[in-house]
């Protein structure tokens, strides 16, 4: 599992470019049956909130209960079917 910071260290593109290209990966990923696209939600590092329902590929910029900026970032990865 990786954020998309380091995805982006790794394959050499920005971040930015990187969240552009997850939800076409995901589709990808999902489609063939090669795998199964996760993503681990993102979590207040003050409260605890985690974002478990959030659709959006980017992590949210603050908590929405305790309003703090200390986000965990998402991180994904791809998980390989059972054979």
């Amino acid at each position: 599992m990786l954020t998309a910071r380091e995805i982006s260290g790794e394959v050499g593109i920005r971040e930015k470019e990187v969240l552009e290209h997850l939800p076409h990966i995901e589709r990808s990923v999902s489609g063939n049956k090669s795998g199964r696209f996760v993503v681990e939600s993102p979590e207040c590092r003050k409260c605890g909130f985690s974002f478990r329902k959030r659709e959006r590929l980017k992590t949210p910029s603050r908590c929405p209960i305790c309003k703090a900026e200390e986000i965990k970032e998402m991180k994904f990865g791809i998980v390989e079917p059972h054979t």
